[in-house]
């Protein structure tokens, strides 16, 4: 069967890439030739066996779609600072009005009050995960205006700003409130007073009043807000040493692996379970490299995320010349972001251990280091048992001092 073809732009399904994956040997696309012909000057096609029906053009177009998101192109759905004004709503107008019926012209004042003006909350929410949905401005609803037959007019409904848990929220560079439980809420822009209608003028001395005030404007602030993860453990490391292969090992979580740094551009948190039905979260932080406490690398943005956890688990690279030193340099960056906050519970993993020699380097470690060291391999899953009971421990150790806290509306 011949098919002719006018000279409009061939389509792509068409092509002779996408159509030699569906058409047997034997019956290919000849060469797109034109005809030698002046007359015809036409594309010329030898198909016998091609389909142009739904299916095929349903796999052509099934081929053609996008990949899955990269871990760089995630980290623009994974938001950690937003600024945000907040304006609450205004109160409603005061009525000046007087009460009128049939064969009574002259009543009383019955004018109402207004409405008060919807206030703005945050709220902490743990089904929201990041800063990404908050918009630059939220306001709350006005306050309706009073009416007549001392009627007063409704309060705005107030404005939530839902935020996830561990947002910290602050006001020209100074903490406010640090919202760490589901539900927790504070009451960040109070709305104005309703105005008082002339019914609320009404005395002895003045039996008429004409007086009627408008309502109070809303409060207006710009606040901060700032997410750290919340997490028992964090995996600190340089980069490409084996934190996110770490933690798909010993948690349900999945972060992304490559062969290559920076492969983590934001925090991932899995959750280790245990048989007595206890479960501990660990996070990948982003790696840290030298001078990361003056935003060198990934920069200090990442850095805050540490200050949430509990302890911290130490990942010392066994690929390195000298792994020891990888510990120094961590708690160097560490103390010069926040002093102490390398002396917090830690547990210090020698990665990569399938290794040829990684044992050798591991015994000059624990020769350089004091502290306890759990070697692993997350290629293999070799110790990873020690190094989840060890987690155990460090968390007992937590909750034996951990108090507990109310989530009731907050305002300082």
């Amino acid at each position: 069967m011949l098919a002719t073809l006018s000279r409009v732009k061939t389509p792509r399904w068409l092509s002779p890439d996408i159509l030699s994956g569906y058409i047997p040997r034997g019956n290919e696309l000849s060469l797109f030739s034109r005809s030698s012909s002046p007359v015809s000057a036409a594309w010329r096609l030898r198909v016998r066996d091609v389909s142009t029906s739904s299916s095929l053009c349903a796999k052509v177009r099934g081929n053609q779609k996008k990949g899955e998101l990269s871990e760089k192109k995630l980290t623009r759905h994974f938001v950690d600072q937003r600024r945000v004004k907040l304006v609450a709503g205004s109160g409603g107008k005061g009525a000046c009005c007087f009460h009128s019926e049939p064969r009574k012209e002259w009543g009383g004042p019955d004018g109402g009050n207004g409405g008060d003006g919807g206030s703005v909350i945050i709220k902490a929410d743990r089904f929201v995960k990041s800063l990404a949905q908050i918009i630059p401005i939220y306001k709350g609803e006005d306050g309706q205006s009073g009416g007549s037959k001392n009627c007063y007019g409704r309060n705005g409904s107030p404005t939530y700003v839902c935020v996830p848990l561990g947002t910290a929220v602050k006001e020209e560079g100074k903490t406010i409130v640090d919202l760490s439980e589901h539900g927790q809420e504070y009451l960040a822009a109070f709305g104005g007073a309703g105005g008082k209608g002339n019914r609320f003028f009404l005395s002895n001395e003045n039996r008429a009043p004409m007086t009627a005030t408008s309502g109070m404007l809303g409060e207006e602030r710009v606040l901060q807000l700032e997410l750290r993860t919340m997490a028992h453990a964090g995996l600190v490391g340089f980069p490409n040493a084996g934190k996110s292969s770490l933690l798909r090992a010993i948690s349900n979580a999945r972060p992304a692996v490559a062969a290559y740094p920076f492969t983590t551009l934001n925090p991932h948190v899995g959750i280790v379970n245990y048989r007595d039905h206890e479960q501990v979260a660990v996070a990948d932080i982003p790696g840290i490299i030298r001078g990361a406490h003056l935003n060198r690398g990934l920069g200090i943005s990442f850095l805050r995320h540490i200050e949430r956890c509990r302890f911290i688990l130490f990942v010392l690279d066994l690929s390195t010349p000298e792994p020891w030193t990888q510990l120094q340099h961590l708690r160097y960056e560490l103390d010069q972001y926040e002093p102490g906050l390398s002396q917090r519970p830690q547990a210090i993993i020698a990665n990569k251990m399938d290794l040829p020699e990684a044992q050798e380097k591991l015994e000059t470690l624990r020769s350089q280091v004091i502290e306890r060291i759990i070697p692993v391999s997350a290629l293999t899953g070799q110790n990873t048992e020690e190094l989840i009971l060890h987690l155990r421990e460090l968390y007992d150790g937590y909750r034996q001092g951990q108090g507990s806290g109310k989530g009731k509306p907050t305002r300082s």
